[in-house]
């Protein structure tokens, strides 16, 4: 079993800056080329059918909410258009931008985040995926400006302690870029309370950002729950600690794509997350 790094995203931030990953290749008149069509089309069709996922979790309502991945080998991202409804979403529609946020191939405006995105990717070279919900129970807590403590053994599984709040920042620029790295750069958890505002998730893909942005509102539902109860009790740090590792070293089959333990996902390297 792995040494357990308390703060996992700690040092995720030190290969980005303004540049941040590996540029696309750029012919001899310097201007930048895309990747293939291919790997564009099948980037663009994961991350429209991902977006399907958050009103079927209840993560959104309406337009709002937004995923973005990261483009493999490139210094691209395909996110979310603008002010469009889910359900027409189509592969086309997804946009592909620079990581300063410049577009380069789409039909759409792109997601008024984009510029936190952008950041988020610049700064944390292997987050792969990010998404933004403002799913109802996390953002209560971000309204009351709380972060969520870990309560439950599944908090402590996925999570690795509390569910961090962040700053408020104002949309539109890459303010909230900043916040979410900032904030998570000390922190195990893949998820973010933006205060005022909602959710932030990262990943080492764009699914496992969903996957985070899910579980972190589920925690924030059972632990408001809990609390109408009565008072809860944090779990104890030993005990937060030795769930973590057990759950990135031992939860799932081996091999199986999205195991927490597998390279690339929490705890692994090459995750946004917890890395060793």
């Amino acid at each position: 079993m792995r040494p357990q790094n308390v703060n996992a995203n700690q040092g995720l931030a030190k290969a980005g800056g303004a540049g941040g990953g590996a540029g696309a290749a750029a012919g001899d008149d310097g201007v930048m080329s895309l990747p293939s069509a291919g790997v564009l089309g099948r980037i663009r069709q994961i991350v429209c059918d991902l977006h399907a996922e958050l009103p079927r979790g209840g993560l959104v309502i309406w337009t709002s909410g937004n995923i973005s991945a990261r483009v493999p080998g490139s210094d691209l991202m395909v996110i979310k258009p603008s002010g469009v409804s889910y359900e027409d979403l189509t592969a086309q529609s997804m946009v592909v931008a620079r990581l300063d946020g410049t577009v380069v191939d789409g039909d759409y405006a792109p997601s008024s985040d984009t510029a936190a995105h952008a950041y988020v990717y610049r700064a944390m070279p292997r987050v792969g995926g990010v998404v933004h919900t403002h799913s109802p129970y996390a953002t209560a807590w971000a309204a009351r400006g709380e972060p969520i403590p870990c309560v439950l053994t599944a908090m402590a599984d996925e999570f690795g302690g509390d569910i961090p709040l962040a700053p408020f920042a104002r949309i539109g620029g890459d303010e909230i870029g900043k916040a979410v790295v900032e904030t998570l750069s000390g922190h195990r958890s893949p998820a973010v309370l933006l205060r005022s505002h909602g959710v932030f998730a990262i990943g080492a893909d764009a699914r496992a950002a969903v996957k985070a942005a899910a579980m972190c509102e589920d925690a924030a539902r059972t632990v408001h729950l809990a609390r109408v109860l009565g008072a809860v009790e944090r779990l104890s740090q030993p005990d937060i600690d030795a769930m973590h590792v057990r759950y990135l070293n031992v939860y799932g089959q081996p091999g199986q794509p999205g195991r927490p333990g597998e390279p690339g996902q929490p705890g692994q390297p090459g995750h946004a997350g917890p890395a060793g």
